[in-house]
């Protein structure tokens, strides 16, 4: 159990999925989480389901939190960050879950003796099969990282990687839960043409991609190979395949994940426009 205090800035959805796992998984208890917000209603839905404890404003919570959530949105980070500041515990571990925020950012902001680490969990987390990256800068110890880490994985996985990878996370894991959601309308709409109702279509089609991805994390098999054991000779998986090959299928998932990896590299330049943050930051192992 972790019994130290971790604090939330934003009641928004990841807060919801990340404190529905801790509390699930028997991490910590309702009293040791705090939330600040500035929507009442927000928070009073916390304190309602969770029984968690709600901080008059985000300065009081990092006067009393050992983990500290910055959960809120990149435009809105750096004054929320900079109006904390002068309150922070000593020895706060600081987490971030806003993209575009590199390490060396949030250190020109909280300082570079800050224990700081930089996270990107997906929508997947609300129904606890998140998939999170995680990697910290070099004041992190790696008993504060393992605990971090004991936290993404209470709603669904997480790896730690090196933050000069986490624009491909961002492109494969962080944003790709919307390809998935096109991919499975498409395949429903094909199922309503054929006369399937809409309702029964959403099911088979969603229950279709969810078992598909269970088969490749849980056998190890390559998904190309998954594919072959489906395409009998002269059948109908393999007529599906050709057609979808010849509409540039592949092609077209490869350029949209690049696409997603461009602008995500764009939005933290734009940010904070040095290139040396991957150097600069470590990977806790």
């Amino acid at each position: 159990m972790i019994i130290k205090k971790i604090g939330f800035i934003g009641a928004g959805n990841m807060s919801y999925a990340i404190i529905g796992g801790l509390l699930k998984a028997k991490l910590t208890l309702p009293e040791n989480i705090v939330v600040s917000n500035r929507s009442p209603q927000k928070l009073e839905r916390f304190q309602k389901e969770f029984g968690i404890t709600v901080a008059k404003d985000s300065k009081e919570l990092a006067r009393q939190v050992d983990f500290l959530v910055m959960a809120v949105k990149p435009n809105v980070f750096d004054e929320v960050a900079k109006d904390i500041l002068p309150d922070l515990k000593k020895d706060v571990v600081i987490i971030s879950i806003a993209a575009g925020k590199s390490i060396e950012a949030m250190e020109t902001i909280f300082g570079k003796d800050k224990k700081i680490v930089r996270t990107m969990p997906n929508t997947p987390s609300l129904a606890n099969e998140g998939m999170s990256a995680l990697c910290s800068n070099e004041n992190v110890t790696g008993d504060e990282m393992s605990e971090v880490e004991q936290i993404f994985n209470s709603f669904g996985k997480s790896q730690r990687v090196s933050e000069s990878m986490f624009h491909s996370v961002i492109g494969v894991a962080g944003s790709s839960p919307a390809y998935v959601f096109m991919f499975i309308e498409a395949m429903a709409d094909a199922a309503v043409v054929s006369g399937m109702p809409r309702d029964q279509a959403y099911a088979f089609a969603s229950q279709a991609v969810y078992g598909a991805a269970k088969l490749v994390m849980e056998t190890g098999i390559h998904p190309g190979e998954l594919k072959d054991m489906v395409c009998s000779p002269g059948g109908t998986t393999i007529e599906a395949v050709v057609a979808l090959e010849k509409n540039g299928f592949r092609g077209a998932v490869i350029e949209g994940v690049n696409a997603c990896i461009a602008k995500s590299i764009a939005m933290e330049n734009n940010d904070f426009t040095s290139k040396t943050t991957a150097k600069k930051s470590s990977f806790k192992t």
